[in-house]
């Protein structure tokens, strides 16, 4: 799970496995596969940048713990 931030400032987190779409317009609007839209203050490289983090971690916990 990724953490990011709605407009009221308010931080969630949210599965980035289930993201579909991430783009501005101007807004940062994330597209899940079920259809649900999010939009947050964080830009799209700021979201691909959380969620390559995030798969970073889970690929070294796969290769690392094994």
């Amino acid at each position: 799970m990724i953490e990011v931030t709605r407009l009221n400032k308010k931080t969630f987190l949210l599965n980035c496995e289930w993201i579909e779409t991430v783009e501005e317009t101007p807004d940062t609007v994330i597209t899940l596969t079920n259809g649900k839209k999010y939009v947050v203050s964080e830009k799209v490289e700021e979201v691909l940048q959380k969620v390559v983090e995030y798969k970073q971690r889970v690929f070294n916990r796969i290769i690392f713990d094994e």
